[in-house]
């Protein structure tokens, strides 16, 4: 399509946006304690970065063609999925052709922490678990997903569906017939096959990615994962299901008290990563950074400034959106609890690290209150009583504040771009 035809798709999809008073919003309940009148992206410094991120989401919304993916990090409020997931159903929600042909799971429930919750999982067998969390557990060799589950047990098998409960009732239907299986085998002899229809479908080994690819017969949305030549041991760190169609691709990522050093000892990371290749992050590390006794802005900024020169060695044009953490308390001692200070420090690193990297910054700390309103959150059965974590209902809440700001951010650069031209 050529320029002058795009940009007059551009300027009548931004008339017919304000005609209709911007009905891709998500409607949001008002509550008196919280600033959802400042729910919006800001940035600190220049922005150029993800100008090309909308760029290039401008051909698969308006010619079809092409993917982008984004990817959001965090720890427990990642891991959850709700929140993840209302995102990416809003988002996709616009146009749901648009859903794109990655998806980067890890099986959660196979060790006994709690799975995402907008995909299956069910297995058979003894399966140990790990976590980059845990620093004695980082004996295992990790990757992206930052966790890794082992088996010796003849009967082992992961079985996966990508479609589950869902905490909207648009969630888009993922279907794939490509299959990566990050792992290894510490004996060497141990290998992944896929179960399909009863009969089992080998894998070709990718020794510099450390991954058994697999070419399915039709696409499928399930899998069930054997092993050929046990007894042994097998441990994987990661599944990539794709199915090769352009669209968007939205990943989550998160490990149960992960922090940004959790995810910097993941020795793995990085390669894993060439395999999704974001276009944009939305870093939601640091609730248990701010947690730590040694915790220090000085030292925060730092270990992001590692974690972000990974992102960029992968994709030097990713564009980076950094979430504040939300308001907690720390649990002093039974039923007493002090608001954690820290919140304060994290919204400040991200505002000085947004100006260094051209960021974007949405300011989750700000807009739900500021210091303290976590009370007042779980008072509105919005928040759990730990008041760090947010009940099913704040994680789906969340989830429509950040895409009210992305696709608001995005109006705006659609209607500036429709002036220029």
């Amino acid at each position: 399509m050529k320029k002058s035809i795009l940009t007059s798709f551009l300027s009548l999809f931004v008339i017919f946006l304000m005609a209709q008073s911007q009905p891709l919003l998500r409607p949001v309940h008002e509550y008196s304690f919280a600033h959802f009148e400042r729910n919006r992206i800001l940035y600190p410094g220049e922005k150029s970065s993800m100008e090309r991120f909308y760029q290039k989401l401008d051909s698969v919304v308006f010619q079809g063609e092409g993917h982008v993916s984004i990817m959001h990090i965090g720890g427990s409020h990642v891991q959850a999925g709700v929140f993840t997931q209302r995102f990416r159903d809003n988002l996709l929600s616009i146009s749901p052709e648009m859903i794109g042909g990655q998806f980067f799971v890890f099986p959660f429930g196979t060790g006994g922490t709690n799975n995402p919750s907008y995909f299956k999982v069910s297995t058979e067998g003894e399966w140990s678990y790990c976590r980059n969390a845990v620093v004695h557990d980082t004996d295992k060799r990790m990757g992206l997903a930052g966790a890794a589950v082992t088996t010796t047990s003849d009967e082992a098998s992961i079985s996966i569906m990508t479609h589950a409960k869902s905490p909207t009732a648009n969630t888009p239907e993922f279907y794939f017939d490509k299959v990566k299986i990050l792992g290894y085998s510490d004996d060497g002899d141990v290998v992944p096959v896929i179960d399909s229809e009863n009969e089992l479908l080998e894998g070709k080994y990718d020794k510099k990615n450390g991954l058994w690819s697999f070419t399915l017969p039709a696409l499928t949305d399930s899998i069930c994962i054997r092993f050929d030549n046990m007894p042994g041991e097998f441990t994987i760190t990661g599944i990539l299901l794709e199915n090769g169609m352009p669209g968007i691709s939205v990943q989550g990522v998160g490990v149960n008290g992960a922090s940004v050093p959790s995810y910097l000892r993941c020795e793995d990371f990085e390669r894993d990563l060439e395999l999704i290749k974001p276009d944009l992050i939305i870093f939601g590390i640091g609730i248990n950074d701010a947690s730590e006794k040694d915790f220090t802005k000085q030292g925060f900024m730092q270990n992001y400034r590692q974690l972000i020169a990974v992102m960029r060695r992968v994709n030097p044009d990713c564009a980076l959106l950094f979430m504040t953490n939300n308001d907690s308390y720390k649990r002093i001692k039974k039923n007493h609890y002090e608001v954690n200070l820290n919140g304060r420090v994290v919204e400040q690193a991200f505002l000085e690290l947004a100006v260094l990297y051209g960021a974007g910054v949405w300011d989750q700390f700000d807009i739900m209150g500021g210091l303290g309103s976590m009370r007042d959150w779980e008072d509105a059965g919005l928040a759990k009583k730990d008041k760090v974590h947010f009940t099913n209902e704040g994680y789906q809440l969340m989830g429509d504040l950040l895409y009210n700001a992305f696709i608001s951010d995005y109006m705006d650069y659609l209607r500036r771009n429709s002036k220029r031209h």
